[in-house]
């Protein structure tokens, strides 16, 4: 598996009716992209939408954006045996059902190879829905930064870049330059493996559009200043992209920069990459990056620009993607749902009350550290007041008396005679129960620096995450906990 506790510290959907993949020796001709294959915009019935994703069932689920008022992406399966995609927004984003016809319609117009196109939506009484083509091979950002089998090839990142500056280009060429949140999570693979824009970014997320990022480290300049964006902040959004796909991590994009100006270019290039691209076309590809970041947004790159400078990079290009990616060719359907334990559900429901539960029941049977440490060590009077910390935390964790578990998990971490997993694990939920969210999400990643292999650890996480809405990251989280307690399950 890749690297999981690093990642997060970084990091704070249609299958096409083509039967074809694009031929990537002629990707200079991305203009040709229009077609009469692409399926037709329809309005859909709301009782259509609902059978296909089984009712808005929770495992149909593919992300979830906001805290206050969440905008969740399902996936479905139409009668005629379409996979879709469909996003529901919450009733208050969008109450006027003429201006949300009208948005819907205008980018259902659109039609790329480039893009996972938007192919229909529906407006009935409260509800504000849009359907798109599904995407089976999941977003840059499982590829990028939670990798498992291996991370993506310099070729296939190259192919990525390319594709979402044709993508952007498209747009552009047909009126719709303003892209909203361009990020990891906005890049899907369809089932060949080919790169996608999601067209939901073509969309404001409610009728004011005030939200743009939810993390403001990677959010435009201007944006900060006025509240407005313009097609030069996608720009600067797409260079932000061009840094994670050199880096393999989600680096802010000041750091970056000062990295850039220290000619650190070496300190900005994923490891995992190391032999595998020349040098040149590296410090290129930094070089786009920082133009595409600049602070004045009129002295950034249009996107024709971008499709310019990215072209004669591409590397590998009579290679399919699929086999770029290690992924298995034409899987039209997506992944069975994941199949969560009672604590990963827990987590994943943020059912405090449920984890608590767990938790006690559990007890300690996940630590190897305690009995082992202390048969190995002399009886002292301070061991024995470290366990004392302990025993009066799972006391008053056991009672909900959270803040003092708090306090006396904390006396016997900074003891540090003994190190358990699972103290970190209650006080992390100790903290969760007080609304301490980034304390319960250090916690939680300290249970997996201590237990690299307890799916605990990630399921934890996975509910901190939620807590802070970061709903994309919780969601990888949950499959990392699910794939190591199938792995516990093997062996």
């Amino acid at each position: 598996m890749g690297v999981r506790c690093s990642k997060l510290s970084f990091c704070w959907w249609s299958n096409s009716h083509h039967s074809h993949a694009p031929h990537y020796s002629d990707l200079e001709n991305g203009g040709k992209d229009e077609s009469e294959s692409q399926p037709s915009f329809t309005e859909f019935k709301l009782d259509e939408l609902r059978a296909a994703a089984s009712g808005f069932s929770s495992e149909n689920i593919v992300s979830e954006h906001g805290e206050k008022a969440p905008n969740i992406v399902y996936r479905g399966k139409l009668n005629d045996g379409r996979w879709i995609a469909i996003k529901r927004f919450h009733r208050s984003a969008w109450p006027d059902t003429r201006q949300f016809l009208e948005e819907a319609r205008a980018v259902g117009l659109l039609r790329s190879e480039k893009m996972a196109n938007l192919i229909g939506c529906c407006c009935e009484g409260d509800e504000r829905l849009l359907v798109a083509e599904f995407m089976p091979n999941e977003t840059l950002s499982k590829h990028l930064f939670h990798w498992e089998n291996q991370p993506l090839k310099w070729a296939m990142r190259l192919r990525v870049a390319l594709c979402l500056a044709q993508a952007l280009e498209y747009c552009s060429s047909k009126g719709r330059s303003l892209y909203h949140d361009l990020n990891a999570y906005r890049v899907l693979f369809d089932q060949d493996g080919n790169p996608r824009l999601s067209c939901f970014g073509l969309m404001k997320n409610s009728r004011d559009g005030k939200s743009y990022s939810t993390n403001l480290a990677f959010t435009p300049p201007e944006y900060m200043r006025t509240g407005r964006i313009s097609p030069e902040s996608v720009i600067y959004s797409f260079g932000t992209l061009l840094l994670d796909l050199l880096s393999g991590k989600h680096i802010p994009p000041s750091h970056a920069l000062d990295l850039i100006r220290g000619k650190n270019f070496s300190m900005l290039i994923d490891s995992n990459l190391e032999g595998h691209f020349s040098n040149d076309d590296g410090t290129e590809l930094v070089r786009l990056a920082s133009r595409c970041l600049q602070y004045e947004a009129r002295e950034r790159p249009n996107a024709r620009s971008l499709v310019t400078a990215l072209t004669p990079l591409q590397k590998e290009t009579e290679v399919p993607s699929h086999v770029l990616m290690g992924i298995s060719h034409g899987t039209a359907s997506p992944k069975d749902s994941l199949s969560l334990t009672p604590l990963g559900e827990a987590c994943s429901r943020l059912d405090l009350t449920a984890i608590h539960e767990i938790l006690e029941d559990v007890g300690y049977k996940d630590d190897e550290g305690i009995a082992n440490e202390l048969s190995f060590q002399v009886w002292t009077s301070q061991i024995q007041e470290t366990l004392n910390c302990k025993k009066h935390g799972d006391s008053a964790f056991r009672a909900k008396d959270f803040a003092t578990a708090i306090k006396s998990y904390t006396q016997f971490i900074e003891d540090g005679t003994m190190v358990s997993p699972t103290v970190f694990a209650r006080r992390c939920l100790s903290y969760l129960m007080s609304n301490m969210l980034q304390e319960a999400l250090a916690d939680a990643m300290q249970a997996q620096v201590v237990s690299p292999e307890w799916p605990t650890a990630f399921y934890l996480q996975a509910a901190a995450l939620f807590s802070l809405g970061m709903d994309n990251d919780a969601h990888e989280t949950l499959k990392d906990g699910t794939s190591l307690e199938a792995k516990w399950k093997k062996n």
